[in-house]
């Protein structure tokens, strides 16, 4: 399997042949056999990089969720000592490339892992450069890469009014089945339809070879479920982080671990199963304190219907142990004045179901409907 930089660093490069470059990048940044995209691209006759721009988490993936990355900006990268700028500080201006970081610039080039859920924010980073890069009359080069897990696509559309950096644009469902250049393609056709895109295809059969794309994404097994448990942050039950198996195991104080396994392996979900834990995160929610919850175990990827899953989590939660799911309050993504839970799922649905107590089978089957309709 090949990737986008795979391709240009065997000789399909004639779009940064001598070109002073621009590179939003981090850790995935590598080819098939290690080397770096700053590597590469420096590699290419007369090509120069000017500049690196890290998404959230940072360039090396240092930095946890919705932590600022503002230490980079106007320092020097300390491996390929090149000026760095964040695309993730501490406010949601800060997620927007600023127009005079590519002044002088001839290209940007765009290459970071996504795991295909909408939640996560390395394509709102490409989005927003797309944005920046167009008004520039900078053209864009995305080296694409597959998508982990796979082309399936779930969840709900987001709804207008509910946008933010875990959701940038309407119809778009949690689980979208495109590669991130794909996904650049259609947000660039609603947002920055004259910018001047270019994407350097990868090889989209099979499965790639894993990098961890964030501090808390640590296997493939954690991608496949994050669709469905990424909705956690939006409560304040632990999603695991602050342990070794962030998204696979969660739970909070006051949770009887037996009863919410046997309320769980009640629903429809294939592909694998839950074992009782209690546990004890070492940071984030409920750090220092032991939780009664569950750890899920994995049999088949390809079965799973993660946002499913994540509902009956909810679901199963608010039945044994109703005190301990609450609805998060903080701002979350630099929005204040809309609840977290309505931003990652897409509107106000999921959390009036969970509230009311309402079927939330019917909840489920809109959500199938409304996949099955996402043309991209």
């Amino acid at each position: 399997m090949h990737s986008g930089l795979d391709r240009l660093a065997a000789g399909f490069n004639e779009s940064v042949k001598g070109k002073r470059v621009a590179l939003i990048c981090n850790h995935t940044s590598i080819d098939r056999f290690g080397k770096h995209a700053v590597e590469v691209i420096q590699g290419v006759p007369g090509a120069s990089i000017s500049l690196l721009m890290g998404p959230e988490h940072g360039i090396w993936s240092t930095h946890q969720d919705m932590e600022a990355v503002d230490s980079e900006n106007g320092s020097l990268d300390p491996v390929f000592g090149l000026p760095v700028a964040s695309l993730y500080g501490d406010n949601v201006d800060t997620l927007t490339p600023d127009a005079a970081l590519l002044k002088d610039i001839d290209l940007l080039v765009f290459d970071v892992q996504d795991i295909g859920t909408r939640y996560y924010t390395y394509a709102a980073t490409l989005a927003f450069a797309m944005e920046t890069a167009s008004a520039a009359g900078v053209p864009v080069l995305v080296l694409d890469r597959p998508n982990p897990i796979g082309r399936n696509v779930e969840g709900p559309l987001l709804r207008p009014g509910f946008e933010s950096f875990v959701g940038i644009e309407p119809g778009l469902p949690i689980r979208h089945g495109m590669t991130l250049g794909e996904l650049g393609r259609w947000y660039g056709a609603r947002r920055a339809p004259n910018c001047d895109v270019t994407i350097l295809e990868c090889d989209t059969n099979g499965m790639p070879t894993w990098i961890p794309p964030s501090p808390n994404m640590p296997t493939v097994d954690t991608a496949y479920v994050y669709p469905g448990m990424c909705l956690l942050e939006g409560t304040t039950l632990s999603e695991g982080r602050g342990t070794t198996a962030p998204f696979i195991l969660f739970g909070a104080p006051g949770i009887d671990p037996i009863e919410l396994c046997r309320c769980l392996m009640s629903y429809d979900c294939p592909g694998l199963d839950f074992v009782p834990r209690i546990f004890r995160p070492e940071f984030g929610k409920h750090a220092g304190e032991l939780c009664g919850g569950a750890y899920i175990r994995v049999f088949d990827r390809t079965a799973i219907r993660a946002v499913d899953l994540g509902v009956y989590v909810l679901a199963a939660v608010k039945q044994v142990a109703p005190s301990a799911l609450q609805w998060r309050e903080e701002a979350y993504e630099f929005v204040k004045d809309v609840p977290a839970i309505d931003l990652l799922w897409g509107s106000t649905e999921l959390r009036e179901t969970i509230d009311n107590d309402l079927n939330i089978s019917n909840l489920i089957k809109s959500s199938w409907s409304e996949a099955a309709s996402f043309k991209p």
